[in-house]
């Protein structure tokens, strides 16, 4: 199965760099290739997000505290024309004085829910619920916020001793962090003065003020605003998120750039006039797309088509330049109903989720001290946990630790004995992999058949066997469908089969290739696989179940290795002159390939399809990114040769990387770090060909090797029943053929 290596000059399919993402609007028409796509695209099919931007914290900028201070009496009056507090912004949050006469500041300015559909106000502070996962709601909307507690309006004043900035309330003669002033304002304290442990007071107080309205405790929150001072975010940013919920698109535009003439500005990172303080990198006419494409599809979801198309004409194509995108949109306008409008843009409507999420993707890009990422305390908290997994070397449990104590994992409960040997082989095994639900595992090697375990017996219920008077040449790999109700074997006589593992018959045949068919894998939905081969005609093909040729790639490369992502995205291929070659499955398209130099024997990709592993001649193993298009970690220590070694993830989320050696040992390393877990005795003096790791069962994983054993090792409390089971099988004979 090798071939002689060479270092071709690569020409990759796409210089771009990688695409950043943009928030899950609408998906594209999925049968038009993604490739050509611009770096703005919105498409949820993709799942894709905006790009992770450097926070920047603005200098406080003088404000005009007079041209904001309103009759407090007069009545809330909606009008198109949203007026703009005057005076600019500050990016840190000013405290504000706690005390009775806030409280009742606060009660009488009216709501800013009179610029909503039903134009009320409440004197009464309104109750609150436990907030949404992944959402941010609408101020004043009988459930929780991620604003302050008060009812306000834009541009509202309280009174003649307060002024409005545009990042909120501060007093006209403002103390420095609520320290005492000859004018009576609040006197800090020494308490209130230090910091919390080294941390900043105000983030700490804003984040435990999030962090109780997540948890439903909204009159705690509300205690601890009064008591500390702090708003959670400023009255112009809960307008910016009312008029988001409640589609007041121009008003949303208005409140976060401050374009009063209209103009737009294609710049990234703070606006230099008005408006709200953006994140460091964050693309202007990116958020007036997502605004304005919101905006086009609830016009279509009310079936005013005409004012749809102005939106797209007049306000969506001058912000945009993806000619693809702006296709897809304008064809949503034929949709003859609004439930196929929702089903081709992937988009719930007005009253669905969408500004919902529209809110949440847009709040990523303003600063984090204007508007406190959403649910901040609980991802630092995460934080917390993973820096803890990645520093515990044996972590192998899926099961969440406690923020009581610190967390440490013993040895005796990793997979390091040897519970169980199985014998049927009479020659080298070369691949074994265990079926997605772990009850079974299938063997198969140099003897030219495939065996199917019971894991529960640890008796064979199947033997598959590809031996024919004419050809006795070995089966060099197996793969499981998603449901494991089927089996493809690929073997060196040129053949690639399909099985019912539940009868162990057969069900295709492919027609015999030129060369050994050297790898395969299943397409997610288990209607198709593609086969890798030997070969350069014939050598990567999608192939129905019915064993009919659905697409053949048609490149020269005599192909190595092969593996399709979880979500049936992307597929990748190694050839024999060291190349990795990386497709979308969805178009066909090349999307780059790259030369690692050194023959590369396996590959394989992580569950949330972002990662591969890739095994390498020379012995190292790399854990590249797909999107990156760059090695991420380098696991070494084992010994180089001239076979086909194959290594995998394992364990409890995927937290390690396995691999045998051509000595025969067993390597475990941690995924995290790259440092060595164990390097176990496992098949030597041979070699020890491929292992596989109970995906249901993360203290279990199997080895194969030369030496025709399969061995299944398990930790010290799951060896003893294995063990168990193994001896009586042993005394009731082996299983069915």
């Amino acid at each position: 199965m090798g071939g002689k290596s060479s270092a071709p000059q690569v020409v990759l399919a796409d210089d771009n760099s990688p695409t950043p993402s943009l928030p899950p609007s609408t998906s594209d028409d999925p049968t038009t290739s993604t490739a050509s796509q611009q770096t703005t695209s919105t498409e949820p099919s993709a799942q894709l997000r905006p790009s992770d931007r450097t926070e920047n914290l603005a200098t406080d900028r003088t404000s005009n505290p007079s041209s904001s201070v309103q009759n407090e009496n007069a009545a809330p009056v909606h009008t198109n024309q949203l007026q703009l507090p005057q005076g600019t912004q500050s990016s840190r949050r000013r405290r504000r004085e706690a005390s009775p006469a806030n409280s009742r500041e606060a009660q009488d300015r009216p709501s800013f829910d009179s610029l909503g559909p039903q134009g009320e106000t409440t004197d009464e502070p309104l109750p609150k619920r436990r907030r949404r996962d992944h959402m941010m709601r609408l101020e004043g909307d009988n459930s929780n916020t991620n604003g302050g507690p008060r009812p306000f309006t834009n541009g509202s004043a309280a009174d003649n001793l307060t002024s409005k900035s545009l990042n909120g309330l501060s007093k006209a003669v403002p103390a420095v962090n609520g320290s005492e002033t000859i004018s009576g304002h609040a006197k800090k304290t020494d308490a209130e003065s230090s910091a919390y442990f080294g941390h900043d007071r105000e983030e700490v107080s804003r984040l435990l003020i999030q962090a109780l309205s997540d948890l439903g405790y909204s009159s705690s929150a509300d205690a601890l605003v009064q008591e500390s001072g702090y708003d959670l975010e400023s009255p112009t940013v809960a307008a910016f998120r009312n008029a988001v919920l409640q589609g007041e698109w121009a008003d949303a535009e208005l409140l976060l750039f401050g374009d009063r003439d209209g103009s737009e500005d294609e710049g990234t990172g703070k606006n230099n006039g008005q408006g709200l303080v953006l994140a460091e990198g964050a693309q202007k006419n990116d958020m007036r797309f997502w605004l304005r494409q919101q905006k086009f599809l609830e016009l279509l979801e009310a079936r005013d088509t005409g004012r749809a198309l102005m939106v797209l004409r007049t306000e969506l194509t001058p912000v945009y330049q993806n000619v693809h995108k702006l296709h897809f949109l304008s064809s949503l306008i034929m949709c003859p109903s609004t439930e196929e409008l929702m089903i081709k843009a992937e988009w719930d409507g007005a009253h669905g989720q969408s500004r919902h999420i529209l809110l949440s993707e847009l709040s990523k890009c303003l600063s984090p001290s204007l508007m406190v990422p959403e649910h901040r305390l609980a991802v630092l908290l995460d934080q917390v946990k993973q820096s803890r997994i990645a520093n515990c070397l044996y972590h192998n449990t899926g099961v969440s630790s406690s923020l009581y104590s610190d967390h440490r994992c013993d040895r005796e409960n990793f997979p390091l004995e040897v519970a169980a040997e199985l014998h049927q082989h009479t020659s080298e095994i070369w691949f074994i992999a265990f079926s997605h639900d772990g009850t079974r595992l299938v063997s198969c090697g140099a003897e030219g058949t495939a065996l199917i375990w019971d894991m529960q017996t640890l008796q064979v219920i199947h033997t598959l066997s590809h031996t024919l008077p004419e050809h006795t040449q070995g089966v060099c790999f197996a793969s499981w469908s998603p449901d494991d109700s089927m089996l493809i074997t690929c073997s060196m006589d040129r053949y690639a089969r399909l099985w019912d593992t539940e009868t162990g018959q057969i069900l295709r045949q492919l027609s015999r290739f030129e060369e050994p068919v050297s790898s395969c894998a299943w397409a997610p939905d288990g209607q198709s696989f593609v086969t890798g081969c030997l070969y350069k005609e014939r050598n990567l093909c999608q192939w129905n179940l019915n064993g009919e040729m659905v697409y053949d790639w048609g490149r020269p490369h005599r192909i190595q290795a092969i593996a399709l992502s979880n979500d049936g995205s992307l597929l990748v291929a190694t050839d024999t002159e060291n190349h990795l070659h990386v497709y979308n499955f969805i178009t066909r398209e090349l999307e780059y390939e790259m030369d690692f130099k050194v023959r590369l024997t396996s590959v394989s990709f992580t569950k949330d399809s972002n990662y591969i592993l890739i095994s390498k001649i020379d012995g190292e193993i790399r854990l590249f990114s797909i999107e990156d298009r760059k090695s991420i970690r380098t696991f070494a220590g084992q010994k180089p040769g001239k076979f086909v070694i194959r290594s995998v993830f394992g364990g409890a989320d995927e937290s390690f990387v396995i691999s045998g050696s051509d000595d025969g040992y067993v390597f475990i390393w941690h995924k995290e770090n790259g440092s060595i877990v164990e390097k176990l005795e496992g098949h030597r003096p041979g070699c020890c060909n491929s292992v596989s790791w109970n995906p249901k069962n993360p203290r279990m994983f199997a080895t194969a090797g030369d030496d025709q054993r399969v061995r299944i090792w398990c930790n010290q409390t799951a060896s003893a029943p294995v063990l168990h089971r193994r001896h009586r099988s042993t005394l009731s004979g082996p299983g069915p053929v």
